[in-house]
């Protein structure tokens, strides 16, 4: 294998790129599979360096990281994949998405010590794809089947974890959704660069293979209510996530071209995966050809540059009104979206949108860091006079999202939230105030990672069987 090739294929990395010479591919795949295998295994013995395992400590599932990495290393991929998925039902999604520098690599010892991170996302992705290609991961086979039935509402990883843990249980499990895909923001919201499609619906399909039904296109209070879904289910479990974009009211809001990062986002993927999109084939939501400016500096912002980057944007900024060392977001995409040409425009926040009758300019103060507020972060304060032009064609605002009004959308006004919107549940049960209802996912903790989605979601599986056991129980002793 070439240098330059040698360059490309590094563990983690998607696909390496195309040779001009486009013969033998076969024996280029298999030299190129031979040494990611090798990578893979040298990176997992580098654990055995450590004994002190604070990767699993800070990984919210408890992922037994260290004994997966060490039969990796041995080369037992399989009962590596068998003891990964023990704890995640979406491993080969996690070891793609998670944020491991601010979690388990974050967290290596070696990592501390200044020897380098052992690159456990990359090394998880790598076993649970060859568990795929090899025909290890199976449907799930139920012996018992009971008679009890749980609804999901939301098919996003939370409830997608649920599901699939109360469906090994043996019950009969019903996930309805708003959406035409199963997946939620795994689908929608995260761009195929990161997290291929084909990643996730053949999960959603293998829940498919193990009974589980999935009604798309279903919205809850208008093709049917909340409590007429309880007369249907002997539990039901609300995991819708939260979808609703956070505004920047300023004037000049109302101006053509700028949009909700969800609304863009949504767009580009259903483009990637074949649908018709009339916004995108216009180009109103195509960054193609545009200077774009991104407000915002979590996740998804970084999801919005480098999407725009790859739509040949002609320049892509991303404005955050603090500094680099206190971003939100991972600091591995701000490092990637840096190296593919995004200008971070550091401690800037948008004043005023500018244009005739679409958005032409942005109007920027400057930011000083003030004193911490009640989280502990530097305040970001307006330097006065400091304020600035950007000249922007398109200006997708990335700056988070909050819960919807459930209890309105589901006609069900008993459903209690909190002062934030997320639903309101028993800390230990994940039960709402309605009897049978639970929660899970960001509905409950607000928008946060996939990882803990999918804890959640096995939380709330466990919770539901214990719920539908007692009640089990108790028609029992009746009859």
């Amino acid at each position: 294998m070439s240098d330059k090739m040698l360059k490309f294929v590094k563990i983690g990395q998607q696909t390496p790129p195309k040779r001009k010479v486009d013969k033998r591919k076969d024996d280029f795949k298999e030299i190129y599979d031979e040494f990611i295998t090798q990578k893979a295994q040298e990176q997992s013995s580098r654990c055995s360096q450590c004994g002190v395992p604070f990767c699993q400590v800070h990984c919210p599932l408890s992922n037994n990281i260290p004994d997966w990495l060490k039969l990796t290393a041995e080369g037992r991929i399989k009962e590596a994949y068998e003891l990964s998925q023990s704890t995640n039902n979406m491993p080969e999604v996690c070891g793609r998405i998670c944020p491991q520098d601010r979690l388990c690599e974050g967290n290596c010892v070696i990592e501390q010590s200044g020897h380098g991170t052992v690159t456990i996302g990359s090394v998880e992705k790598y076993i649970t794809d060859t568990a795929w290609e090899q025909g290890w991961v199976k449907p799930i086979s139920i012996k018992n089947e009971k008679s009890q039935s749980v609804g999901i509402i939301g098919a996003g990883p939370a409830g997608l974890a649920a599901a699939e843990e109360l469906r090994k249980n043996g019950y009969k499990i019903t996930v309805y959704d708003r959406y035409d895909r199963a997946g939620g923001l795994l689908i929608y919201g995260i761009p195929n660069f990161k997290l291929e499609k084909h990643v996730v619906e053949r999960r959603t399909q293998l829940l498919k293979e193990g009974g589980i039904e999935f009604v798309l296109n279903f919205e809850v209070g208008k093709d049917e209510t909340l409590e007429q879904l309880r007369r249907k289910h002997d539990a039901i479990l609300i995991a819708t996530g939260v979808y609703k974009p956070r505004e920047v009211e300023l004037p000049g809001n109302d101006l053509e071209n700028i949009f909700p990062a969800m609304e863009f986002l949504t767009a580009s993927n259903k483009k990637g995966l074949g649908d018709k999109v009339d916004l995108f084939d216009k180009g109103t939501l195509n960054a193609e050809g545009k200077n774009v400016v991104v407000i915002g500096g979590g996740d998804t912002a970084m999801d919005c540059v480098r999407t725009s980057v790859r739509q040949k944007a002609k320049s892509v900024k991303c404005l955050y009104r603090r500094d680099k060392e206190n971003m939100p977001g991972s600091a591995r995409e701000v490092l990637n979206a840096e190296e593919e040409g995004v200008e971070f425009v550091w401690l800037s926040s948008p004043k005023e949108f500018k244009g005739k009758n679409k958005i032409e300019h942005l109007l920027v103060d400057q930011i000083k860091l003030g004193e911490p507020d009640e989280s502990g972060r530097r305040r970001p304060e307006i330097k006065e006079g400091s304020e600035f032009e950007i000249k922007a064609d398109m200006v997708i605002k990335a700056l988070g999202f909050d819960p919807e009004n459930l209890p309105l959308l589901f006609d069900a006004q008993e459903l209690q939230v909190t002062k934030w919107g997320t639903l309101k549940t028993d800390f230990d049960t994940m039960e709402t105030n309605l009897k049978g209802v639970f929660a899970a996912g960001d509905i409950v903790r607000g928008a946060s990672l996939v990882v803990w989605a999918i804890k959640d979601g096995r939380d709330a599986a466990s919770s539901i069987k214990k719920y539908l056991e007692n009640i089990y129980l108790k028609k029992s002793k009746v009859a």
